[in-house]
């Protein structure tokens, strides 16, 4: 495991313009491009924590390079690259910062829509699920229990939210939102991406219990963006020991969810910084699911 990354919670490139920080990128304009910047931020119940969990960031872009390769016959994506050295000069400069942890990327008009695959009933499903008997409006059979597989994936848009919680929405509702050719496409990608994800990361130990993916529109197709079946943007347990009925443990920021409720945070910011023990731990889960999935430790 490469342990002389730099632990970066945030970046500021002199001369380039930054469009914007969101809770873990910073995504700077470079000419037609975006250079986007993994760092090691974490947030935990919409809130931005104030410690950093180092090897995040790259594990997050490094990860999303490898799945991006493998579904590269699918779908294209906003990848030109993660290799600091395949750059321009004026962003090379900056060679230590981004290291591991940066895409440079082509510029796409986004869909307005998060676009989720489910294939396991927990989180805001579950909830759904116990008073309603649905998932976004999805009928399911009756008696499934938390974490549970579903008979077949479930694609279930939500809307983007600039702070909190993405909204779930209908297909219907999608549909209204991007028209219906073009939903119908973005559930079958959905759900082709997140299949092959499934099959190859069950032969590996690893459950993808549900995904969110983005897409855009670049040079008038669509394109994946954004990262790609991350601990960040999807639900990872652990196969062995794999128990419905209860919450499953995750190789996710889980870990750091435990903790904080455990202390009663109020979910309101400033969050507390955390100890070092939860740091340590949280690396570890992140490093160790780049490592089972992609079968290479993280090496710069």
């Amino acid at each position: 495991m490469l342990n002389n990354i730099a632990v970066s919670r945030e970046t500021n490139l002199e001369g380039l313009k930054l469009l914007g920080r969101g809770k873990v990128r910073d995504i700077y304009e470079f000419e037609d491009k975006l250079l986007l910047v993994a760092t090691d931020r974490i947030s935990a119940f919409d809130v931005v924590l104030p410690t950093a969990i180092p090897m995040k960031g790259a594990v997050l872009t490094q990860l999303s390079q490898f799945w991006f390769d493998m579904m590269g016959d699918l779908v294209p994506n906003h990848l030109i690259s993660t290799r600091v050295e395949e750059f321009p000069p004026e962003l090379r400069r900056f060679r230590e910062v981004l290291r591991l942890r940066s895409m440079l990327s082509v510029r796409a008009k986004m869909f307005p829509v998060e676009c989720v695959a489910r294939g396991y009933l927990a989180g805001s499903g579950w909830k759904e699920y116990r008073e309603s008997g649905t998932v976004c409006g999805i009928r399911l059979p009756k008696g499934l229990r938390e974490c549970d597989r579903l008979p077949e994936p479930l694609f279930t848009p939500a809307t983007k939210a600039e702070s909190g919680h993405d909204l779930n929405i209908s297909y219907d509702e999608a549909v209204t939102i991007v028209g219906k050719e073009v939903a119908e496409r973005l559930r079958e990608l959905t759900l082709s991406i997140y299949g092959r994800a499934v099959d190859y990361a069950l032969a590996r130990g690893i459950i993808i219990a549900d995904v969110k993916f983005e897409f855009g529109i670049h040079d008038g197709r669509i394109i994946l963006c954004d990262e790609l079946i991350t601990p960040d943007s999807s639900r990872f347990w652990p196969l062995s020991g794999y128990a419905p009925g209860k919450s499953q443990p995750s190789f996710d920021k889980q870990f750091v969810r435990d903790y904080l409720e455990q202390i009663k945070f109020d979910k309101k910011p400033p969050g507390p910084e955390l100890p070092p023990e939860v740091v340590k731990g949280t690396t570890k889960k992140y490093v160790e699911a780049y490592r089972l999935l992609t079968g290479k430790e993280l090496l710069g």
